[in-house]
């Protein structure tokens, strides 16, 4: 990105309605020299929130067609989804109740990455945590965007193998129940809509094209 399209640190003071100076902000308003961003424009950048999992911002911005207006985009932290395949091609699936969506949900073994923990450490950590479950084969699939309008969410893809269960460690937050099914089958329930999680239908659906 060239230099004169990076967003800048706070280098103005906010302007009042009647166009004066004024040295305060709101709090979290972060000013920037207007910068582009594809075919808009972002003139300031708000955060409105954080937590360790995730955080909003909202941007003040110059649409593409020239018009002024706001954008708020969220940001989950960097994650990771984890097909469990054993050597009788069935699949190794988590059943939990998800708080977001309000019910229980059939799903590949999903989770983020802590701090800079890379990603397959992370998908090994969290297949073991939720389902007990060691793989001595691992293979990307690739990386997902769940959603692109304005969430960030970059999931990495892994295919676990050659597996040896163990004692699943769940968090706190967790109660989890461990469905085997045949790949055969999770791909018929991907098509019926009966498993939603999109990051698990890419790796399932990739699993099958890569078996075919």
């Amino acid at each position: 990105m060239p230099d004169s399209d990076k967003p800048r640190p706070n280098q103005a003071d906010a302007t009042r309605p009647d166009g004066s100076e004024s040295t305060s902000q709101p709090p979290g308003l972060e000013r920037v020299a207007p910068w582009r961003h594809g075919p808009w424009t972002v003139l300031t950048r708000q955060e409105m929130y954080r937590d360790p999992w995730v955080s909003l911002v909202r941007d003040n911005v110059l649409r593409p067609d020239g018009n002024p207006g706001t954008y708020c985009v969220v940001t989950l932290k960097p994650g990771v989804t984890v097909l469990a395949l054993d050597q009788d091609n069935h699949v190794h699936l988590t059943q939990e109740f998800h708080y977001g969506v309000g019910r229980v949900t059939l799903e590949a073994v999903s989770g983020g990455c802590d701090g800079d923990e890379q990603p397959l450490v992370t998908a090994q950590r969290e297949l073991r945590e939720e389902l007990g479950l060691r793989a001595g084969t691992w293979t990307h699939l690739g990386t997902v965007d769940p959603f692109t309008a304005n969430v960030v969410s970059p999931t990495q893809l892994y295919l676990a193998e050659d597996l040896e269960l163990g004692t699943a460690q769940p968090e706190g937050t967790e109660v989890i129940e461990r469905i085997v099914i045949s790949l055969e089958e999770a791909v018929e329930r991907v098509f019926r809509s009966e498993i939603s999680h999109a990051p698990s239908c890419e790796a399932i659906l990739r699993t099958a094209w890569r078996r075919r």
